[in-house]
């Protein structure tokens, strides 16, 4: 019978790896320039960091174009996380951005949408009552490229998707961090998120251009290879959410997640298995994945969301 895993059991599968990192690591350590101290402190993927008075009132000035925004760097870092995660609730964005200040949380908000930078919606959430979800508009995705604010030019993401696929995207953020948090706790640092949608782009367009001459199930592994991925059933399953992260070692590492829900359906389950994904899911949708795992003899661990 499958049981729940909780995130603490995801932890020790990643101490389990950072050990094995570590192994590595010893046995090349006099051939590293291991100088830690020019590392940047952990733990800046938890939330923004709040200036010591609590206040951040100084405003900088960005031109797009015929316009000029005034705005905190809080305000900025709220952007950036929307544009990268598309949807964001704000309750997490409360809890997790602003580590619990919701006045603060407001008075950004407030700044940013009086501005034409982001919009809000209501969305129906998974326990069937509405939920307030924050999105870049058109305006707020050509300030962060056009002032170069993401950093590594990232995809930045603008405008609301149809609403399953909204109320689904709206976990990612929360995903995110509670994994990030793990990453960090066994002395691991994210170096980057990337979300489906970038993936799916990126390796669709170039299967759509396998010369036509080659082997289609040949290319198919060659470009599943090329980004870490794996073919199940001549298809390539793309996670939600991967995650880039450096370990003690400097060795990096990717972190393929998947959230499953109820809807689910057993073929669908077991092919994100194969892929080798991390699957985690909302605790109301746990006691059915489990019975779908255990009728289908797929093996997977699920993770509490």
């Amino acid at each position: 019978m499958s049981r729940t895993y909780h995130i603490s059991d995801f932890g020790a599968f990643l101490r389990k790896c950072g050990d094995a990192g570590r192994d590595r690591g010893d046995q090349e350590e006099s051939a590293r320039d291991d100088n830690r101290s020019s590392r940047p402190d952990r733990g800046t993927n938890q939330g923004f960091r709040q200036p010591q008075n609590g206040h951040d009132r100084w405003r900088a000035i960005y031109r797009v174009r015929n316009r000029e925004y005034s705005l905190r760097e809080s305000e900025v870092q709220t952007l950036s996380e929307v544009g990268k995660f598309r949807v964001i609730p704000a309750d997490d964005l409360t809890r997790l951005g602003y580590r619990g200040d919701r006045s603060r949380m407001e008075s950004d908000v407030q700044n940013l949408h009086r501005q034409g930078l982001i919009e809000q919606r209501s969305i129906e959430g998974h326990e069937s009552y509405s939920k307030q979800v924050f999105t870049l508009t058109k305006e707020g995705h050509n300030l962060l490229s056009r002032q170069n604010l993401i950093p590594d030019r990232k995809a930045i993401y603008h405008g609301f998707v149809k609403a399953k696929e909204a109320r689904h995207d709206a976990d990612l953020y929360r995903l995110y961090h509670k994994v990030a948090k793990e990453v960090d706790r066994v002395g691991g640092k994210v170096r980057g998120v990337v979300l489906h949608y970038e993936l799916k782009r990126e390796l669709y367009g170039k299967l759509s251009q396998v010369d036509p001459n080659k082997k289609l199930a040949y290319e198919r592994i060659r470009l599943a290879s090329e980004y870490d991925l794996n073919v199940v059933k001549d298809k390539i399953p793309v996670p939600d959410l991967r995650i880039e992260y450096e370990d003690e070692c400097r060795d990096i590492h990717r972190l393929d997640l998947e959230i499953a829900t109820r809807d689910y359906r057993p073929h669908g389950l077991a092919e994100k298995a194969k892929a080798g994904f991390h699957l985690f899911a909302r605790p109301q949708d746990h006691s059915k994945l489990r019975r779908v795992l255990d009728t289908h003899e797929i093996t997977a661990e699920i993770f509490a969301l």
